[in-house]
C-alpha cells in the first residue's frame, strides 16, 4: 500500500523546549499503527507536530506524498486528509450529539452520513439529543472520533482514547478500530494501554526521551513482549 505519512528526522520545541530529537517512521494507507510510550517520552508532541501545533519544527513530514513541514496548521487541516481526536476529546459541551455530527465540514467525499455513523456507534444514536455535557467520557470518546469520521478524513490521529475509560467501553473503542480500518482508513494511536493496543496495531512505534527507541511488528510481538514490557515499564 502507498505511504500516507512519512516523517524523517524530525525535531520539535516548545518554547526553548527541545522535545522531539530525529523521530522516523512511516504510515501505509489502511493501516493502524501505534506510539506507546511512558509520559513525555514524545508521542502526543509528535501528533501535534504532524499537525503544526507546536513552537518550531524541523526534519520532513510527508502527507501523502506532500512535504508539510513548512505549512500553517490551518493549510494542513484543509487537505481533508487528518482529523485529530486529542486527549481531551474536544467535544463541543453545550450542543447535543446530532449538533456535534453536524458542526464539521464534509472535506471529502469519503465523509460518512450520520446515520451510518450511528450504525456504528449505536450508543451515540440512543443519545443524539444528548448535550455533551449529559455524555458519559466514553460517550465523549466515541462522539469526539465519530465527528473525525464525518468529516472524511482518511488519517485519524487519536491521542491516549482508552485512558480513564471502564474495560467495557474500551473492548468497544477497539472493534471500532478494527471497523474503521476494515473501511480502509489509516490510524496512528498514540497508547499507554499495550495489551489494548498490540492486537489492533500493523505496527509499535516505542518511543523514550523524544526518539523512537524501537520499532515493533505485529508479527514480532509475541517474541517480544517480555521487552517491550520492560521498555514501557508495564
Amino acid at each position: 500500500m502507498p505511504e500516507l505519512l512519512r516523517i524523517r528526522d524530525l525535531n520539535a520545541w516548545y518554547g526553548e523546549s527541545h522535545v522531539l530529537h530525529g523521530v522516523d517512521m512511516a504510515v501505509n494507507e489502511g493501516e493502524v499503527v501505534t506510539l506507546l510510550g511512558r509520559n513525555g517520552a514524545g508521542r502526543t508532541t509528535t501528533l501535534k507536530s504532524i499537525l503544526g501545533l507546536v513552537d518550531k519544527r524541523r526534519g520532513s513530514i510527508q502527507l501523502d506524498g506532500s512535504e508539510v513541514i513548512n505549512r500553517p496548521t490551518h493549510r494542513i487541516a484543509r487537505q481533508g486528509l487528518l482529523g485529530y481526536c486529542p486527549e481531551e476529546r474536544g467535544i463541543f459541551s453545550r450542543l447535543n450529539v446530532d449538533e456535534n455530527l453536524n458542526l464539521p465540514p464534509r472535506l471529502s467525499r469519503h465523509g460518512m452520513p450520520v446515520e451510518e455513523i450511528y450504525a456504528m456507534f449505536p450508543n451515540l444514536a440512543e443519545r443524539r439529543r444528548s448535550l455533551g455535557t449529559q455524555l458519559s467520557g466514553g460517550e465523549q470518546q466515541m462522539l469526539a472520533m465519530a465527528r473525525i469520521l464525518r468529516t472524511g478524513a482518511r488519517l485519524l490521529l487519536l491521542d491516549e482514547i482508552t485512558e480513564g475509560l471502564a474495560p467495557v467501553i474500551v473492548k468497544t473503542l477497539g472493534e471500532t478500530i478494527q471497523q474503521i480500518k476494515q473501511r480502509g482508513l489509516t490510524i496512528v494511536l498514540v497508547e499507554q494501554n499495550f495489551h489494548f493496543a498490540a492486537p489492533l496495531a500493523d505496527r509499535h512505534y516505542i518511543m523514550e526521551h523524544g526518539r523512537v527507541a524501537e520499532v515493533v511488528e505485529a508479527a514480532d510481538v509475541e517474541a517480544k513482549e517480555a521487552h517491550i514490557k520492560r521498555l514501557l515499564s508495564v
